[in-house]
């Protein structure tokens, strides 16, 4: 299992309200694909410039997969990227 934390701040705060839409979307469309056990979109109350995505996928070749999907190639990559700076961590699971 493949758990991957990413933060997003928007760069522009005028941005905001678009970069949440788009993201709403993207977790729809993702939830949906092969392989994902989990897709959240979170944004955040403390600043609201920012938000996570806790994704979980089967496997990295589910998430390879994930990457190559319309969600991921029509509107993470062109449309919310470059309204943001990112943090990505791929994750392990403490229990």
């Amino acid at each position: 299992m493949v758990h991957v934390n990413v933060w997003l701040t928007a760069k522009d705060p005028n941005d905001v309200a678009e970069i949440r839409g788009l993201l709403a979307e993207l977790g729809r469309l993702s939830r949906g694909e092969p392989g994902c056990l989990r897709y959240d979109v979170f944004h955040s109350e403390n600043d609201t410039n920012r938000f996570l995505l806790s994704e979980r996928w089967e496997s990295k070749e589910a998430l390879d997969v994930h990457r190559t999907a319309p969600g991921y190639t029509q509107i993470y990559q062109p449309k919310v990227l470059p309204k943001v700076t990112r943090e990505p961590h791929i994750s392990q699971l403490v229990e």
